[in-house]
């Protein structure tokens, strides 16, 4: 709880939001402070210490052309909430200033004054998409849709724009990005895949180690800022469209092994002739060099700034490959160890010199790959026939567990 109330309240400090609502609390909200919110929600929470899942974090995102004051978005809130069945709980309603479309956050608990947990599972489906119907139709709104979202994604990766908080929608701009390059490159892991979200402010998160969402398989995508934060609320996997879950990218990860074969060779030699070109090169003109190329060098840093990883972004081909992918000659140790001002890591470089720009806008004719490439075909063969592409916008829903039937005695 106090992690959703501490976002919340660093909004009001930050003039970017307003507690407009705060229902079953002792006195308005204007006159509640952050310890008597905190509070109010902690002694509910007490009434169930069995519970797990106790904090509810709700979003309520409306269309960017709508006007709504604070009494409309108090009355939206307040019957959403009577329709999913949180109508007699604590809540606070913020109305937030920090995007281009109007949206309130609420926040509450599951835990209800007799000390049961209201039930969360299939809410959204059952309850809240229901009550989202409604609410559209009860008070004139412009109806949610996915038929845009469905286009955005088909979009060219080298004509997205990098995203900004607060400027469009942020599910609309993470499903976007995420859709499209979910769709057009080749990595065969999350860091791979976020080596290439990150050039459009973008990144997945599978959460920390020993975390539920982390042990459960939960992925994660948020809008990050020019320092590599994370900002606004992030965006679960199930609800882009074309669900890029990390199961169903796991499916991919193995197929777009074989895709980015072809080329490998060709990038080795990319590397290979700006690393020959001088005898005192510098990591810079090395990363330059590159991007002349349409290849992004994402180097991966501990917190102490020092460099302990790279991957290669070819932009052209829609490839990534790690260092190590491509060889010992082409690992970070290797790499700085050949440059002229990184040598055995002596120097340390700011996180902001290293940050990827986005990629270019290029010819927008196939690259067909070099006959004469050295290709493993008979292994690539193989394990084309085994593995198959998932489809990100397929949208079945998954089967049900029969259930076995019990020994009658």
């Amino acid at each position: 709880m106090n992690g959703a109330l501490n976002y919340n309240e660093n909004k009001v400090k930050e003039g970017l939001a307003e507690c407009i609502a705060a229902n079953l609390f002792p006195c308005r909200p204007e006159e509640l402070n952050f310890h008597e919110k905190k509070n109010r929600f902690a002694n509910q929470i007490k009434l169930n210490q069995r519970s797990k899942t106790n904090v509810v974090h709700i979003s309520l995102n409306f269309g960017i052309g709508e006007r709504l004051d604070k009494e409309k978005l108090n009355a939206i809130a307040t019957t959403y909430m009577e329709k999913i069945g949180f109508g007699n709980q604590p809540y606070l309603v913020y109305h937030h200033f920090d995007a281009a479309h109007p949206h309130v956050h609420i926040l509450t608990t599951s835990i209800q004054d007799n000390g049961k947990r209201i039930p969360l599972h299939n809410i959204g489906r059952n309850l809240s998409e229901k009550a989202r119907k409604e609410i559209e139709e009860m008070f004139k709104l412009v109806p949610a849709s996915g038929k845009q979202v469905i286009k955005d994604v088909l979009l060219d990766p080298r004509l997205l724009e990098k995203a900004s908080y607060g400027k469009s929608e942020t599910k609309r701009t993470i499903s976007k990005i995420v859709g499209t390059i979910t769709r057009s490159y080749k990595y065969t892991s999350i860091p791979e895949l976020n080596a290439v979200l990150q050039q459009y402010n973008v990144a997945a998160d599978r959460g920390k180690e020993g975390t539920m969402m982390r042990q459960k398989g939960g992925l994660l995508y948020s809008i990050i800022d020019q320092k590599g934060n994370k900002v606004g609320v992030p965006i679960k996997a199930s609800f882009i469209y074309g669900k890029p879950t990390l199961a169903n990218l796991e499916k991919q990860f193995k197929l777009n092994e074989v895709l980015r074969a072809p080329f490998k060779k060709k990038l080795q030699e990319k590397v290979d002739d700006v690393l020959s070109a001088t005898s005192n090169l510098k990591l810079m003109t090395f990363i330059n060099a590159l991007d002349q190329q349409n290849i992004k060098v994402v180097l991966r840093q501990n917190d102490e700034g020092r460099i302990y990883g790279i991957t290669f972004v070819d932009t052209h081909n829609r490839t990534v490959f790690n260092g190590s992918d491509l060889g010992k000659l082409y690992t970070a140790k290797s790499i700085l160890n050949r440059l002229s001002d990184l040598k055995d890591q002596k120097a340390q470089i700011s996180r902001e010199t290293l940050k990827p720009k986005t990629a270019p806008v290029q010819n927008t004719r196939d690259y067909l790959p070099d006959k004469n490439q050295s290709v493993e075909v008979s292994q690539m063969l193989h394990t084309l026939f085994h593995a198959k592409q998932f489809d990100f916008s397929s949208e079945r829903k998954p089967k049900r567990r029969k259930k076995k039937k019990g020994r009658s005695l």
